[in-house]
């Protein structure tokens, strides 16, 4: 079975998958656009007719910094740790036609979920990978990619063994010269995991930026922030310009703020990772 076609009605679908229960639950303002949640946290929303739509506010600023890391259109080599309804490889498949993008979830359940009802843009050259995202980058080839994205959550929090100085290495080692990381990332404050991963992000990468919205970081509530590493200059000016004109403003933090704001925060080791905190009741729940 595939996406309904023109003159039928969308149902929701519900599957038991590798980790939790999915539902795909179609929106009712766009025809052929779709909500992914598993065990009623969203994971993902795709407009089949427009893949370039992104709904989530945080898959905007992933957007944002795809589209500033290389001139408009220009094709680029994506490796992707987490999957979801794949909604940034079809975003770069449509705004940057011929790139090559690998995609890697554990999930195999919900990757064969996604394919058998959520076809991807024609010509889109995506591979897909059930696998664990750190095994699959400790194997990845030197220098193969142009960007990682890092959106991996098991529930509603990012993986410990995702949040190590070892794993930032190995994703240093996987992108080219001039490379970007970008990590969707979620705490409050005092902010003790977010600050932990940009000091060890910062051990391994140069340059590093922040993009969240001013709520988030005034610590008012839980919420995303995306993480962006390279050991090149980020275009930081378009970064913001970009962030502060969505729809859904954001601010980004770098420089001498950014260092303010990790503070005395250490990298962290494999022994003393955890996973991100758990979210407040209902944050990002679905009825």
């Amino acid at each position: 079975m595939t996406a309904p076609g023109p003159g039928s009605e969308p149902i929701p679908v519900t599957r038991a998958v590798d980790h939790g229960t999915a539902k795909l639950l179609p929106d009712i303002d766009r025809r052929r656009a779709w909500l992914l949640t598993v065990d009623g946290a969203p994971q993902s929303y795709v407009d089949l007719d427009d893949p370039a739509y992104l709904e989530f506010e945080y898959a905007r600023r992933l957007g944002h910094v795809l589209d500033c890391a290389a001139d408009a259109g220009q094709p680029l080599d994506v490796l992707h740790l987490g999957g979801g309804a794949l909604t940034l490889p079809r975003y770069v498949a449509v705004t940057r036609p011929g790139s090559r993008q690998d995609v890697v979830d554990a999930d195999r359940g919900l990757l064969d979920l996604v394919a058998e009802h959520l076809p991807l843009p024609p010509g889109a050259r995506i591979g897909v990978h059930a696998a664990d995202a750190r095994e699959w980058l400790a194997a990845a080839p030197d220098d193969s990619a142009d960007v990682l994205v890092a959106d991996v959550f098991g529930g509603s929090r990012v993986p410990a063994h995702l949040t190590t100085r070892g794993y930032a290495r190995e994703a240093a080692r996987v992108l080219r010269a001039g490379g970007i990381y970008a990590a969707n990332l979620a705490d409050s404050a005092p902010f003790a995991f977010l600050r932990s991963q940009l000091a060890t992000v910062g051990e391994v990468f140069t340059h590093l930026a922040l993009v969240a919205e001013p709520a988030v970081l005034r610590g008012r509530r839980f919420g995303n922030a995306v993480l962006v590493a390279s050991r090149a200059e980020l275009d930081v000016a378009e970064l913001a310009r970009r962030s502060a004109r969505d729809t859904f403003p954001a601010r980004v933090e770098h420089g001498e703020a950014l260092r303010r704001f990790v503070g005395d925060a250490h990298a962290v080791d494999d022994a003393r990772a955890r996973p991100s905190p758990e979210p407040p009741g209902g944050t990002f729940s679905v009825g």
